[in-house]
């Protein structure tokens, strides 16, 4: 791997020797800068993974960008609008199928699933199904790179939404999942969906892992302390968060109280 291209002015541009991230304009608190879109191979061919949104401005810069390379296929890590939104429109400007584990989300071509392989100009990425934040999350093993293309399962700064369409049982086992192939493969580079490259993959994976033993516990204790819903559980568990993002805990505590049931 010849180093992280990381730009001190954001996401935009990040990336390895062997991918590149266009950064989508729909900045929130739930997509942080915006979405990434990564472009991922070499000159002559390449495969494109979440063309985010479906705007108009972004897609065509993500076509001009490809304008000089065939573009194998576009990829989705999952069906969410931020990430896939767009897929449909910059199919048709740069003659590529798209390629999703949800079939209602592809487009000339074949699905995806764990354990497949595509390449762009000889260069490999490897299909790694991880649910959990939504039942079709994927990721994606960029191995010339030692990278991860990660999605909505690990984001680039805070932790990732249990979302109404996810499991947490599903999340858990995609996240231990995740750190046993980080080590196993020495993974050097994890590439979100959202948010900036993170260099520490184990780190991050370990500190995943972590917040969510301690979420849990948290929550137990909310419910002992007499939390009769996920809103007083979020009222307690997560006064310290923006309350902005209440909402999207509610979903997450939502998650974890049907986990909880399950034990």
């Amino acid at each position: 791997m010849s180093g992280l291209r990381i730009p001190v002015d954001g996401p935009d541009g990040s990336g390895t020797a062997n991918a590149v991230n266009l950064l989508a304009p729909n900045p929130s608190p739930m997509t942080l800068d915006g979405t990434n879109t990564w472009v991922v191979g070499r000159a002559e061919a390449v495969l494109v993974v979440d063309p985010g949104p479906d705007d108009d401005a972004h897609l065509k810069r993500v076509a001009g960008h490809l304008s000089d390379r065939r573009v194998e296929a576009i990829l989705l890590t999952h069906g969410h609008p931020d990430h896939s939104g767009g897929a449909g429109k910059l199919a048709e400007m740069v003659g590529a199928p798209v390629r999703a584990l949800d079939p209602q989300h592809r487009l000339g071509g074949e699905g995806l699933g764990d354990g497949d392989v595509l390449t762009a100009g000889g260069l490999e990425l490897r299909v790694v199904g991880t649910p959990g934040h939504s039942f079709d999350s994927l990721c994606f093993w960029l191995p010339e790179d030692r990278a991860m293309l990660t999605g909505d399962t690990i984001l680039g700064r805070g932790t990732t939404v249990i979302a109404p369409d996810g499991d947490l049982a599903d999340y858990l086992r995609s996240l231990d999942q995740l750190r046993q192939r980080a080590e196993m493969l020495e993974a050097e580079a994890l590439l979100p969906g959202h948010g900036p490259v993170l260099p520490d993959p184990i780190g991050v994976l370990d500190g995943y892992i972590a917040h969510r033993r301690q979420r849990l516990e948290q929550i137990r204790e909310a419910i002992r302390q007499g939390a009769r819903d996920a809103h007083e559980i979020v009222e307690m568990v997560y006064a310290d968060v923006d309350r902005s993002l209440w909402p999207a805990a509610e979903m997450s505590v939502a998650a974890q109280l049907n986990y909880l049931k399950t034990l």
